[in-house]
């Protein structure tokens, strides 16, 4: 049991803090996803199946147009999870069964030059607490577990595979000063062509 007492929660990021990321790493299952998992067989082969958010892939799109590095870190296997992390462009992908993903963190920040005190991880359940007890931004989803929330800096209002992925890019360009921008930058490349 962790006797530790909460820590207080921020409610919206400052300029400095948010300018200071510069790597955005998420979990999969509970963050990316609503932690269900669709197990079935065909013909002998095991598949798995995940539902995740568009506007949570639309949040990251966001985040690299302004530049900002977006990984996955996740404790399991899934080419579900491959599929959608090439479908989104994410610079870094780790699939690692054991969920060791404070070393995996450490090695990608160590060959990108970047600080641990750059990353904002978003995590939500115990295999998260490592990383979170090392970034500088800890950010956990709205249902996190309280070991999760217990470590995080920030709160998201949304839970995972709802949103809070898309909250969280929303919170932090805006704190950057360039959500606005960014938003009628992809509102004019979808409209370009059309009358």
């Amino acid at each position: 049991m962790n006797d530790a007492p909460p820590r207080a929660p921020i409610i919206v990021l400052d300029e400095a803090a948010a300018k200071r990321v510069k790597f955005v790493v998420l979990d999969v299952d509970g963050v990316l996803t609503d932690g269900g998992i669709f197990l079935g067989d065909v013909d002998g082969r095991r598949l798995e199946f995940k539902k995740y958010d568009i506007q949570d892939g639309l949040g990251i799109l966001l985040l690299r147009w302004a530049g900002i590095k977006v990984g996955i870190i996740t404790g399991r296997v899934s080419e579900s999870v491959a599929l959608r992390a090439a479908e989104l462009k994410v610079d870094e992908l780790v699939q690692d069964e054991q969920a060791r993903k404070l070393p995996a963190l450490r090695k990608i920040c160590q060959r990108l030059d970047i600080s641990l005190d750059e990353v904002a991880f978003i995590g939500d359940d115990l295999p998260d607490v490592g990383v979170l007890r090392e970034v500088g931004l800890p950010v956990v989803v709205g249902n996190a577990t309280v070991d999760a929330q217990n470590t995080g800096a920030l709160q998201l209002t949304r839970t995972g595979g709802a949103g809070a992925v898309r909250e969280f890019c929303e919170l932090l360009l805006r704190a950057r000063g360039e959500w606005d921008a960014l938003v009628e930058r992809y509102v004019l490349s979808r409209s370009e062509g059309s009358k």
